[in-house]
């Protein structure tokens, strides 16, 4: 299954891409997060449909991180 998410802001001054893959362990549909098993937090875009992401799936995602937020820009689920 494939999710893509497109959360980029205008201004990228400051954030810095990067790409992560691994197990979801937690979600928080209020607070539009997952936490992955190497206990990171990553922020859902605001469309992104929570229900289609459980726990124990594997993702790869691509985000950016800034004002320690790391905030999902493309997610793929396998």
């Amino acid at each position: 299954m494939l999710v893509t998410a497109s959360a980029h802001a205008a201004d990228t001054g400051g954030s810095l891409a990067a790409d992560t893959e691994g197990e979801v362990r937690q979600v928080d549909p209020d607070e539009m997060t997952i936490t992955l098993d190497d206990g990171k937090t990553y922020k859902l875009p605001a469309e992104m449909d929570v229900s289609v992401i459980v726990e124990g799936i594997t993702v790869i995602i691509a985000y950016d991180s800034r004002h320690g937020v790391n905030q999902i820009t493309d997610m793929l689920i396998q």
